[in-house]
């Protein structure tokens, strides 16, 4: 199981909102990303805006082509795209770089 974790930047202006359509995220979003092998998606923000994301997953980059497929994913990341900044016309998902994992705990 691959551990990743990323970063994006949403928005100051934009934090409520982020939080608030996070806590009711479509149910076939949901369970879009359960079945394309997300586990474990969690969200953690900085007061500023700064976004770490962590998922488990067998593949990540599968998952990521997985949920490409899906038009909910479609639908979600045009809904959410002017969240985010430095992302350049992306969508979020396609600026997910994960970052060097350089310790882990058993």
């Amino acid at each position: 199981m691959q551990r990743v974790g990323f970063i994006l930047k949403v928005k100051e202006d934009k934090i409520e909102e982020y939080r608030k359509h996070h806590d009711h995220v479509w149910p076939e979003m949901l369970e879009a990303l359960r079945e394309a092998g997300w586990h474990n998606y969690s969200l953690f923000m900085r007061e500023d805006g700064l976004l770490f994301g962590y998922v488990e997953t067998p593949d990540f980059e599968k998952a990521l082509a997985r949920m490409a497929e899906t038009e909910v994913n479609k639908r979600w990341q045009d809904f959410m795209a002017p969240y985010f900044e430095g992302i350049g016309g992306q969508h979020a998902d396609e600026s997910m770089v994960p970052l060097e994992q350089v310790f882990y705990l058993e």
